[in-house]
């Protein structure tokens, strides 16, 4: 999958709250990505503490977390069941260079903007 981030890339994490959110996460904010928010429509108006001392806040949805944030690129960490409506929320929300639509299909040239991270099933 490629993924092309730059220094100025704002980035939300779709399922951040979630065990593999907030491990990856975790390992994000330590390498030094920007993470301006997270999303999980049961959290939302809370904030999550990294161990680097850092407060990321939960918004509800992608298109929340964009205007309060000027996120411009999402990453996803659902469980398989929620993969789906997790990249349509994506794309209903125009986070930038997503895919049109119904044709979003996660292979080696993944969009910029839009990066594709299934946790393992259950």
């Amino acid at each position: 999958m490629a993924i092309f981030l730059t220094k100025d890339s704002r980035v939300i994490v779709q399922g951040m709250t979630g065990s593999e959110g907030m491990k990856h996460t975790t390992r994000m904010l330590a390498s030094g990505t920007t993470i301006v928010g997270g999303v999980n429509p049961r959290k939302a108006g809370t904030s999550v503490d990294f161990p680097d001392g850092q407060s990321v806040p939960v918004f509800g949805g992608v298109a929340e977390a964009m205007a309060a944030t000027g996120a411009d690129v999402t990453v996803i960490f659902v469980p398989a069941a929620f993969t789906k409506a997790a990249v349509v929320e994506a794309v209903d929300a125009a986070i930038p260079d997503s895919p049109t639509p119904g044709s979003f299909r996660p292979t080696s040239a993944a969009p910029v903007g839009l990066v594709w991270c299934p946790s393992p099933a259950p």
